[in-house]
């Protein structure tokens, strides 16, 4: 099943995030629900959930029908979480 959700995402939708310096990570697909996250540009657009729904879900329905819906998990990067605590704690200088 991974294997051809990522066929998809690899034909269908890449293409396009790559277009905006971004990609998308398949994180789990379990009871029909795939969970996926934004990266590069794309993490944090404030377009993230309308290119999930129209562009990624509709894709990735199309082709595989196992795949009933298809969630957007919006984590923060450990990286930036760990610079803005040290800049916060001012252990950086502006």
């Amino acid at each position: 099943m991974l294997k051809r959700i990522e066929a998809v995402l690899e034909e269908k939708v890449r293409p396009s995030l790559l277009a905006h310096e971004g990609n998308v990570q398949v994180l789990e697909f379990e009871n029909g629900v795939l969970k996926i996250r934004l990266t590069g540009q794309c993490s944090g657009c404030p377009s993230a959930q309308l290119t999930t729904e129209e562009l990624i879900a509709k894709e990735i329905k199309e082709e595989v029908p196992e795949v009933k819906d298809v969630v957007l998990v919006n984590e923060v990067n450990p990286e930036l979480l760990d610079f803005a605590k040290k800049l916060l704690n001012h252990q950086i200088e502006g």
